[in-house]
């Protein structure tokens, strides 16, 4: 596929939905309070930019959501590869997963703040719990699915338990564990939000509650709306990227 076309049919749509938007807005002849229209997100987006209302803002997302990816990832991977190799451990330890993860996050992030106080730290712990789960459960889906035949190969060639990890398993597992990396790094970014809105003192979630409340400023909302979308795109694309290096001559 040319990268014209790769690229055309995610532009029309976009183009397309700010049309629509831009004509609901005409036609409903909603105030700006209510719903403004792209033009004017796009304004006090390049506004909030400019005077450094969203700068510190979106590090502070930015540092959550890399630190949760990163922490949740590095946990999910062992403990998805452990659950799909140990009948053991996946009889103990499945159990109190799935509890956790069936645990809302908005219900957990107040004693994680309140355990861990208001910094980086607990908004890290908020972020990587979400990521967690998806990894895990990508990463033992794709452990279990790679083909017996093979690792029969690699006995059948006296390789070590090391050699059929490394060699093997990771190698014929990784479409599907990087599917879950990209699952992974886009509930990051929920996450971080997440976590602001719980107890954070600077985020994006936080200009979202600011701009929508004591500065009743919905552009400005919108605008933050928007840096979280094109934050969530990036993440994604960069996490697309690698899965294309490392696996794309495979698939």
């Amino acid at each position: 596929m040319s990268r014209r076309a790769r690229w055309g049919g995610p532009i029309v749509a976009g183009v397309v939905f700010v049309l629509v938007w831009q004509a609901i807005v005409w036609l409903g002849s909603y105030p700006e309070y209510v719903l403004p229209g792209p033009l004017v997100v796009a304004t006090r987006f390049g506004e909030a930019w400019a005077d450094g209302t969203m700068a510190d803002h979106f590090l502070a997302t930015l540092a959550s959501v890399v630190g949760g990816f990163c922490v949740g990832a590095l946990i999910g991977l062992p403990a998805g590869y452990l659950l799909a190799r140990s009948p053991v451990a996946q009889r103990v330890l499945s159990p109190y997963f799935v509890a956790a993860e069936a645990t809302p996050i908005l219900a957990l992030a107040p004693l994680i703040f309140l355990w861990f106080g208001s910094g980086l730290g607990a908004r890290v712990i908020v972020c990587a719990l979400v990521v967690f789960f998806p990894v895990l459960i990508s990463t033992m889906v794709a452990i279990r699915g790679v083909d017996p035949r093979l690792l029969e190969m690699g006995r059948a060639f006296r390789a070590t338990r090391r050699q059929q990890i490394t060699s093997i398993e990771v190698p014929a597992a990784m479409p599907g564990i990087m599917g879950g990396l990209r699952i992974g790094v886009t509930l990051a970014v929920v996450g971080a939000i997440v976590a602001e809105w719980a107890g954070g003192e600077k985020g994006l979630g936080v200009l979202i509650n600011l701009a929508r409340g004591s500065l009743f400023d919905i552009p400005l909302m919108f605008a933050a709306l928007l840096t979280i979308a094109l934050l969530g795109i990036a993440c994604y694309t960069l996490v697309l990227g690698l899965e294309r290096l490392i696996v794309g001559g495979r698939q």
